[in-house]
């Protein structure tokens, strides 16, 4: 099956082509188009550098119903939502077109060839400037009743904010600055920051730990998982799921519970994950019509 794959994000469209072998060839990024009409056309050139293609991947941020063959929910991107995105395409194109929501592409790709692909039941948490992510169930997607499943980073923290506010190593970042009035510091930064001994830079990380660890000790004892992915920005640091998973086992531990400690595991695809999560959620769907 030879497909055009699609991520739709807020700053760039990525393309590629996913061949008989399943590698992704051919990639290319572009400035994500303003309006749908720029999109389809952007869409249009991409593929008029492909031959013999059998359909159209795309991965794509928010609530993706395949019932009503439209996109719930508001993101960076809002064209794409609330229309028949899915029949618009297909029309445009003359091809089939899947969509999935992109955290739940990413899993689909570790959870098919990447960190996941030994277990069954599996959480892939994204941390970026929020947390995210997405629960497989005997190995397939669990979308939930209203296509909310896997929206850890709204879980409630001890503070009565959010996971995705307190979770984070960018709003990190944000209160690193904010107390410093220092220039220019992102997660990076920061990370670097504590490695030289900055008390602050310590302290914010070591919360961000914490409540990340809170985070993951809830999700464990209400799925049971094999498994705990982490993917999102941080997964680029070696030793970010190390820290993550001890502090959630003396969790567990201090609960009585240490025999439920999942794995915890860096995901392998980092930016390219997106891109075959829709291109295996294709050949799942096609085999379902």
């Amino acid at each position: 099956m030879k497909l055009a794959v699609f991520d739709i994000g807020g700053t760039n469209l990525k393309c590629g082509y996913f061949g008989d072998n399943h590698n992704i060839t051919c990639q290319k990024k572009y400035e994500t188009p303003k309006t749908f009409k720029g999109l389809v056309k952007q869409m249009h050139r991409y593929l008029d550098t492909l031959l013999d293609i059998d359909g159209i991947a795309i991965s794509a941020p928010g609530a993706v119903d395949d019932t009503k063959g439209e996109i719930d929910g508001i993101s960076s991107v809002p064209y794409i939502h609330n229309r028949p995105i899915f029949h618009e395409l297909e029309a445009e194109f003359g091809l089939p077109v899947t969509i999935e929501n992109d955290a739940n592409c990413a899993g689909i790709c570790e959870v098919n060839i990447g960190a996941g692909k030994n277990f069954t039941n599996v959480a892939f948490v994204v941390v970026g400037t929020g947390v995210g992510g997405a629960v497989f169930i005997n190995r397939k997607l669990y979308k939930g009743s209203h296509l909310f499943g896997g929206e850890f980073g709204l879980m409630s923290t001890a503070d009565g904010s959010i996971l995705s506010m307190q979770a984070t190593i960018v709003k990190a970042a944000a209160k690193y600055v904010a107390q410093t009035e220092a220039d220019d510091v992102d997660g990076e930064k920061l990370f670097l920051l504590a490695d030289q001994g900055d008390k602050l830079a310590n302290e914010l990380i070591d919360e961000v730990y914490d409540c990340l660890a809170m985070g993951l000790y809830n999700i464990q004892v209400s799925f049971d998982f094999d498994a705990i992915i982490i993917g999102g920005g941080v997964s680029a640091r070696s030793s970010f799921s190390a820290e993550v998973a001890k502090r959630l086992e003396a969790q567990l531990v201090e609960k009585k519970v240490e025999k439920i400690m999942p794995v915890v595991e860096t995901c392998q695809y980092h930016n390219d994950a997106n891109l075959y999560g829709a291109a295996y959620n294709f050949i799942e769907k096609q085999k379902k019509r």
